[in-house]
């Protein structure tokens, strides 16, 4: 796991850019015609896409967008908004690699059975464990000036919030959700993260102890198996010799006398 600190970059996006008036005109378009795909890249061309760092929150109009393709992006963010796509079935933004967590508000998307993401780079990821950024210091701002509670809507003032991570299944992906909450009560409706992520909401920051990398548990469990099985050679030789006793590894003593027969050490040494 990475010691680096990790900070959350805010103003992220040039609304002034060619490239985000073409994005704004490209959701204009779909919201009129209906199309069920949102596929950015075909309507801005590769140089304009790549100048694109979030979504509009004009993507909360997109109601009849089933799927979304975000191959390639270098997005950094998406806003709560997606939420509200409430026919989104597919959610693509594989190699996106500056996109490290998705906004909470995505879980409310209930068709949303399906994801390709790239999972690697997503924050507390069970493989690499990235560190997640602190967010007692260090705020997420979207567009508007207040932010509404994830969980019962209410709108507050980015002071009042208390904003935290989760990870939860989205998709066929865990993924870290950044939540904003409004009280306790908020908090403690949030639902319960999948086995292998820390169990709980949290600020993050470097303080913070992740579980062991899949790498680590392996590598533990691969040890743990080893010992035990020098151990049980220990045994067996203790036994054929008719010692008493047999020092094991790593300072451990073994009283043969204590077995309760042969049969046992034959059954632990067989496993």
């Amino acid at each position: 796991m990475s010691d680096e600190l990790v900070f959350i970059e805010n103003d992220v996006q040039d609304k002034d850019s060619l490239a985000w008036k073409k994005l704004c005109e490209y959701i204009d378009n779909l919201i009129v015609s209906g199309d069920d795909e949102f596929c950015p890249i075909e309507f801005l061309g590769r140089d304009l896409y790549s100048q694109i760092y979030t979504l509009p929150q004009s993507i909360a109009k997109l109601k009849k967008v089933k799927k979304i393709w975000l191959y390639g992006s270098k997005l950094k963010r998406i806003p709560p908004e997606i939420g509200e796509m409430e026919a989104l079935e597919y959610f693509d933004p594989y190699t996106s690699y500056n996109l490290h967590w998705l906004p909470y508000e995505i879980i409310n998307c209930q068709n949303l059975k399906d994801s390709r993401i790239s999972t690697r780079a997503l924050y507390g990821n069970y493989k690499f464990r990235n560190p997640f950024p602190d967010l007692s210091d260090n705020p997420v701002r979207y567009e508007n000036s207040t932010v509404k509670c994830s969980i019962c809507k209410k709108e507050m003032s980015y002071q009042e919030t208390n904003q935290m991570w989760i990870s939860l299944w989205i998709g066929t992906d865990v993924v870290p959700l950044l939540v904003n909450l409004c009280s306790e009560n908020c908090k403690n409706k949030l639902p319960y993260p999948p086995k292998g992520h820390l169990k709980f909401p949290h600020k993050g920051g470097s303080t913070l102890i992740q579980k062991a990398t899949q790498q680590e548990r392996w590598e533990k469990k691969y040890k743990n198996q080893e010992l035990t099985e020098r151990t049980v050679e220990k045994v067996k030789d203790a036994l054929e010799s008719n010692s008493t006793d047999t020092e094991g590894d790593e300072g451990l003593t073994l009283d043969v006398s204590k077995l309760k027969s042969s049969k046992l050490v034959r059954k632990i040494w067989n496993k």
